[in-house]
């Protein structure tokens, strides 16, 4: 089908306001589906472009691609004239300002609704806008701590910041799936949305199932609830190298374990023969004490064949370095790799969506800062601003 699975999205034009993470990844999500993504930046650029004093980030590239980027000022009236008929053309507009901040630009929600009254806008805030924290600045860190996420990892007695984005990035994909929703609608009635979505209770709604252990039974999770549920193991193996293993309630996996190790008596414990039992706090850690010394017998790829053999959910602990060269990341395509005009070959991670069998390309990598400015205020037939 070649490059037609980039077009479900043809024709649709999206404003992408903010930077950092949260709504370059909508911008990004639209783009790779065949949306235009315009990144309206400020003088100085999104602040990731220039993460640790690099020119060209990796995290600016990781969550800009396939965008154009046309840089305005919105203190200046007639930059503001600018983004005005950018909007005239356009059917999404995203931004992760503060509460407040497009007000200031005369792009208050009345005033749009006005005047771009077939505009889907959708705000990405910290906090909401309402509430004692609506007013407080935002970022993954704080957020995941607020919603709870961090006392899922954090070691109480030696607690430190730790792990990768996640507030962000889950906050990024319910406003994707949010301007979906309302592009359909738009497609059947014309009608613009007012779209919010705050990182609090998007990093909420990304772990329910705490929360409705809480709510039901008032048991508080803690990092070991979900390995004690889920029988999720992480082991040594002969060769220093870790190996993960996850049984979930199923008693036939378990069996299959304990064949596989060699020792089917565990399977008959009474500490292990349930899912119920295996799930209990002090049943799990003498199931560890048990296997730790046996995984020390064999190589990580000795024990992956044998589990391969008893069909037993287990798999390598990789580092990022080596899911790159993962047979099975390479047998799906999952890297791209392009030729940029001043930083060489770049390499990236492809959008995991394929349709009708089909990938959609990485049509151009992130743009240079304005790199697009001149082209885009020709389609608008605009000189370019003179402040």
């Amino acid at each position: 089908m070649g490059n037609e699975s980039a077009a479900m999205l043809e024709g649709v034009r999206v404003l992408e306001l903010g930077s950092v993470v949260s709504a370059p990844l909508v911008g990004m999500m639209l783009a790779d589906l065949g949306a235009d993504v315009i990144k309206v930046e400020r003088p100085e650029g999104d602040p990731v472009r220039q993460w640790k004093g690099a020119v060209y980030s990796p995290h600016f590239l990781a969550y800009n691609r396939n965008k154009r980027s046309i840089v305005l000022d919105l203190t200046k009236d007639a930059d503001r004239r600018t983004l005005d008929a950018l909007m005239d053309t356009a059917a999404v507009l995203v931004d992760n300002y503060r509460p407040g901040t497009l007000d200031k630009y005369g792009l208050g929600d009345e005033q749009i609704r006005a005047r771009f009254p077939s505009l889907i806008v959708c705000s990405i805030t910290g906090w909401g806008r309402s509430g004692p924290y609506r007013d407080l600045p935002a970022y993954d860190g704080v957020s995941q701590a607020v919603s709870g996420l961090t006392s899922l990892f954090v070691d109480r007695q030696a607690p430190e910041g730790i792990g990768p984005t996640i507030s962000d990035n889950v906050t990024g994909m319910y406003a994707c799936n949010a301007v979906l929703a309302a592009l359909v609608e738009r497609a059947r009635t014309g009608k613009g949305r007012r779209l919010e979505v705050n990182m609090l209770e998007s990093s909420m709604a990304f772990t329910p199932d705490n929360f409705s252990l809480y709510l039901q039974t008032g048991v508080v999770a803690d990092r070991y609830t979900r390995p004690a549920a889920s029988c999720f193991m992480v082991l040594d193996c002969k060769d220093g190298k870790l190996l993960a293993i996850q049984l979930s309630n199923r008693d036939k996996f378990f069996q299959a374990l304990c064949e596989a190790v060699g020792a089917p008596h565990l399977a008959g414990d009474a500490r292990f023969s349930t899912h119920k039992a295996r799930a209990d706090q002090q049943s799990r850690l003498a199931l560890l004490a048990d296997l730790r010394p046996r995984f020390l017998e064999r190589s990580r790829d000795e024990w992956l064949a044998v589990f391969r053999e008893h069909d037993v959910p287990a798999g390598p602990l990789h580092s990022i370095a080596e899911v790159i060269e993962d047979p099975q990341v390479k047998a799906m395509g999952s890297i791209y790799t392009l030729e940029h005009p001043t930083q060489g070959p770049m390499r990236g991670i492809n959008t995991p969506i394929l349709v009708d069998g089909v990938r959609p390309p990485v049509r151009m990598l992130a743009p240079g800062l304005g790199e697009h400015s001149e082209e885009i205020l020709r389609e608008l037939k605009v000189s370019a601003p003179k402040n």
